[in-house]
């Protein structure tokens, strides 16, 4: 089973926008991604203004970094960290 995990990103972010659509075959999948936006929290956004997109597990809280593509992305979801 997929973790489940959040993008963070914002509107108007052109490689959020990217992100997420490259998500979208993962997630017809069976992946659960909830979309955050940074903006709304100003400790999330003075944390990861300068990071978005990024890709979180909900279940460890390993964060992934932009640029990423959709083999580093199975592989973190696939990577235990206990």
């Amino acid at each position: 089973m997929l973790p489940e995990c959040q993008l963070y990103g914002t509107l108007g972010c052109h490689l959020c926008e990217v992100a997420e659509s490259m998500l979208m075959p993962l997630v017809e999948h069976g992946l659960l991604v909830e979309l955050l936006d940074i903006t709304d929290d100003p400790a999330t956004c003075e944390r990861l203004a300068l990071r978005i997109p990024v890709l979180r597990r909900a279940d460890t809280g390993a964060e992934l970094d932009w640029p990423f593509d959709t083999a580093q992305v199975v592989a973190f979801l696939h990577t235990s960290t206990i």
